[in-house]
Order: C-alpha cells, then sequence, then structure tokens
C-alpha cells in the first residue's frame, strides 16, 4: 500500500515498476491520507483515537492565526521531516518551549493537521512565520507521482504506523499487568484452593480450582466465578499486593497488584443443597473451574484472582490540567526506588476522583532541604525553596492513584517530591 496518490501510465505487459520520486500536491496528499486513514483504521493498523473537545477547540482558536513567536522554542527548525522513532512529545519540543502545548502545535493549520495521531513517518512538517505570528504546515508539492509499471516483481513494506504521543515500550507493561485495587475488592478478591493433580506449584497447561464466595451458604454476588459469569472469560492471577501510602495524610490509597499469570474460566462456582434424612439439607460448595493459559512465574495456592479488562489503546495527547493540580509522588516502579530517571514510571497520590486524566503533564518538584550558613558565624538554619525539577505525563488513572512517566528530569527524583501544574 502507499501512502500517496499516482497517475499511473501503464505499458504494455507491466505488472509494477518503481515510484516516482516527485512530491504529490497537497490536495491529493490530503484526499489519500484520508482514505488511509479510514483503511489503516478498520485493518487496526492503528485506532482511531479521539480528539477531545478542549483540544479540538485550542486548535480551532490557534489555528485563525497561529501562536506568537514568544512560544516557539530558540531553535526551533523551518523544516523536520518526521523519522520513524519520533514521537510527538518530541516533535512539540523541537518547535514549542513547552512541548505539553502539542493541541496548539496541532492547530496551528487545522486544514493540514486534522489529526495528531495521523502523523506519520515521512512527512515534511514546515515552520512558517508571519509577522509576529508561526504557523506549521505539511510541506508543499508540486503535483501526482506518475509510476511507469514494468514487468518486474516488486516487495513492499507495510505502511509504518502513525507517531505515538510518548514512548510506549516503557510504558507497555503497566498497561496490561499492573493494577490498582482498592482495599475491600482486594479482600474480596477470589482465590486459588486447590489443583486437579494436588500439586501446590502450578503452570501453564494444569487445571485448578477457585473459590469466589466468603458466605458459608451462597456464592458471592457479581463475584467473576458466581453462578452467572461467563464461560471463558480470562483473569489475571495476583499474589502480592502492596499498599500505597499517602506521603502526605499516611492513608492507604489502594493495593498495587502486579500479574503473574492468566486463567481462563471453564466452569463458574456454584452452590448445592444436599438432602439430610436427619436434618436440614446441607450447602455443598462446587469451586469455580480454571485452566491457567500463562504463566510469568509459577503459580501457587492461595494465589488471588482478578477479572482482565478490556485491552484497549488508550489515546495519549500530553497536555496541561485545566484546574489546579498539586500533589506527590508516592513510590518509584522497578528497580529504581528512589532514584528514578526518564522514562521511568512514578506512582502519584492523586487519580480520577481528584480530576487527573490521561495525557495530563505535570511539573517535578524537587523537596526543599536545610542547610546552615557557614558564613555566618552563628550558622543560622537557611531552608531552601523547592525547585522545578522535570516533567511527567499521567498515562493511567485509578480512583485515587495515578501512573505517569517521566519525561524530562534535571536530577533524581525520590519518593514523596512534589508535583503541580507545568
Amino acid at each position: 500500500m502507499s501512502s500517496t496518490p499516482a497517475t499511473v501510465e501503464p505499458r504494455a505487459g507491466s505488472r509494477a515498476g518503481p515510484r516516482s520520486r516527485r512530491p504529490a500536491r497537497l490536495g491529493a496528499w490530503l484526499a489519500a491520507a484520508s482514505l488511509l486513514g479510514s483503511a489503516w483504521a478498520s485493518a487496526q493498523t492503528f485506532p482511531n483515537l479521539p480528539i477531545s473537545p478542549a483540544q479540538r477547540d485550542t486548535a480551532q482558536q490557534v489555528a485563525q492565526a497561529g501562536v506568537p513567536l514568544s512560544a516557539l522554542a530558540p531553535h526551533a527548525p523551518e523544516r523536520h521531516t518526521v523519522r520513524p522513532g519520533d514521537t510527538l512529545w518530541d516533535i512539540s519540543a523541537l518547535f514549542l518551549r513547552q512541548p505539553w502545548r502539542w493541541p496548539e502545535l496541532w492547530g496551528m493549520n487545522l486544514e493540514q493537521i486534522r489529526n495528531p495521531h495521523l502523523i506519520l513517518p515521512g512527512q515534511v512538517l514546515v515552520l512558517t512565520r508571519v509577522g509576529e505570528r508561526a504557523l506549521l504546515m505539511l510541506a508543499q508539492a508540486d503535483g501526482p507521482p506518475t509510476v511507469r509499471l514494468s514487468p518486474r516483481i516488486r516487495a513492499e513494506a507495510l505502511p509504518e504506523a502513525a507517531l505515538p504521543a510518548i514512548p510506549l515500550h516503557a510504558i507497555e507493561p503497566f498497561l496490561t499487568d499492573s493494577f490498582v485495587l482498592s482495599a475491600d475488592l482486594h479482600q474480596r478478591a477470589p482465590r486459588i484452593v486447590a489443583s486437579k493433580q494436588g500439586q501446590t506449584l502450578l503452570s501453564r497447561g494444569d487445571r485448578v480450582y477457585a473459590r469466589g464466595q466468603y458466605g458459608p451458604a451462597a456464592a458471592a454476588e457479581g463475584s467473576a466465578l458466581s453462578p452467572g459469569a461467563a464461560p471463558e472469560q480470562t483473569l489475571h492471577i495476583y499474589r502480592n499486593a502492596v499498599p500505597l501510602i499517602d506521603p502526605a495524610s499516611g492513608a492507604t490509597l489502594g493495593f498495587e497488584v502486579q500479574s503473574i499469570g492468566r486463567a481462563q474460566l471453564v466452569r463458574a462456582e456454584s452452590v448445592r443443597q444436599i438432602a439430610r434424612p436427619d436434618g436440614p439439607p446441607e450447602a455443598q460448595i462446587e469451586p469455580a473451574t480454571l485452566d491457567i493459559i500463562f504463566a510469568q512465574q509459577e503459580i501457587r495456592i492461595g494465589d488471588r484472582l482478578l477479572p482482565a479488562p478490556p485491552r484497549t489503546l488508550p489515546s495519549f495527547v500530553p497536555h496541561a490540567p485545566a484546574t489546579a493540580q498539586a500533589g506527590q509522588v508516592i513510590k518509584a516502579q522497578g528497580t529504581a526506588q528512589r532514584l528514578v530517571g526518564q522514562y521511568q514510571v512514578l506512582v502519584l497520590n492523586r487519580g480520577r476522583l481528584d480530576g487527573l486524566e490521561v495525557g495530563h503533564v505535570l511539573a517535578l518538584q524537587q523537596g526543599t532541604r536545610t542547610v546552615n550558613d557557614r558564613t555566618d558565624p552563628a550558622q543560622p538554619t537557611l531552608h531552601l525553596p523547592a525547585e522545578r525539577n522535570g516533567l511527567m505525563m499521567v498515562f493511567r488513572t485509578f480512583d485515587r492513584v495515578s501512573f505517569a512517566l517521566v519525561l524530562e528530569v534535571r536530577d533524581a527524583v525520590r519518593p514523596g517530591d512534589a508535583f503541580l501544574n507545568p
């Protein structure tokens, strides 16, 4: 598939041939881009990611006149050819002093750049200055390319995917295998209670039995294993639940769990009433039956189950929060628990209920510290102010906590460091 419309001049007996390097006219390019966008979306090469009303409003406002020259980065290039590996954050940082203003960069020319998620490798972005304003547009082209067909076999690479806003490889495990549960959900999570062969260490292919009810007589209503549960549904398996403690209040905001495997439900849990000749019926619990379909490590009796949420690729468009935000870093993910650098993940003590949303860019603040003034004989204690330390972007939110990716950082980030609006 080609991303550029072509005028074809057939040659007798021809089947395929090289493509002219002559660029297409802008109108033809836009028509082809629109068609390709629809085709690729339907083929799930990339999703039809949404643009929020706020981002579109910003774009429409800026599209009328561009942005002031003072908003441009000091060394903003006149042209930039989009390359594989670029991100929307990278490109925005090339042109603007504040990379989170990407919706404005997109809106510099609303008619040409209709969707920031459809910026593709090979496109050329041109920065145009008109008076005290600046506009960003796609490079003009002088006509459709001519393709001369000749009898030869030609192999072409599949089309490039649209640029992501941030490096997705850095956050992929935290989109699929990390979860934050409330204390109640964790306590009531179904648990593996037995295996078919009686073994205590389990792996892929083993059949296990799990219990989701906690009362003596009936299966828990709404449990992932209750009689109404859909067969063949997939559940995550987890073991350790790490409490997330708010650095400010000391309250437990939730429990973070890591998936160590997945199981598929074969039969739901049930409770049968068994008649007894000498007394009332006896409730007999029959646990749910599951097959382990994936294991990152050994599965054990007592491990817990969590329904797998639908797999979606969220839309990441960096933007500043519309309301004031302030909070603290709870912890760092991974091995660097105390000193954090670029492209590492932080857990924040604010979530959906606090107004945080996916794509919010936040400024990291280095904590205040005290020093003694050694130039003064009395050596009084001085309190140094907090300093801005970098930027991060929220990529996943829960009720009371969020995950954020560090995009820029000057010094180490530590648990307890503050964050606020950029």
